[in-house]
């Protein structure tokens, strides 16, 4: 008996007004939540000033720091919280946190496999990013 190759599963591809679309969409959603002042939490209890306003984090003004990051020294026990930026739209695509940053990225990442995705899709149509 003669083995069957095995099959191979079938590569979806997004059309590229799918994939415009999307973009477009989430740079529309994103740019409203920027320019919308957030509501204002009030509290019962006098509670100590924060050492960080959440609502003054802004992704897109950040310093800019290369996607092997996770490759760059750095003690191991740092804690961050970290935003993955197209910067050609601009979209934020992912938020993350961690507690050992030197670490989260060195491993399987299921934001590696998604950016991968992402990128494939500009490059299978031509486009910049």
């Amino acid at each position: 008996m003669t083995p069957t190759p095995a099959r191979r599963a079938e590569t979806l591809v997004i059309s590229l007004e799918a994939l415009l679309n999307w973009k477009a969409q989430i740079f529309g959603y994103q740019q409203v939540v920027r320019e919308t002042k957030p509501l204002q939490q009030t509290t019962l209890f006098d509670i100590a000033p924060k050492h960080c306003d959440p609502d003054a984090i802004d992704p897109f003004t950040l310093p800019l720091q290369s996607m092997a990051f996770y490759r760059m020294p750095t003690d191991a026990g740092s804690a961050a919280i970290y935003f993955v930026i197209d910067n050609a739209m601009p979209l934020l695509l992912y938020v993350g946190e961690t507690r050992r940053s030197g670490k989260r990225w060195k491993g399987e990442h299921g934001c590696k496999q998604y950016l991968d995705s992402y990128h494939s899709l500009h490059y299978h149509y031509g486009l910049q990013r």
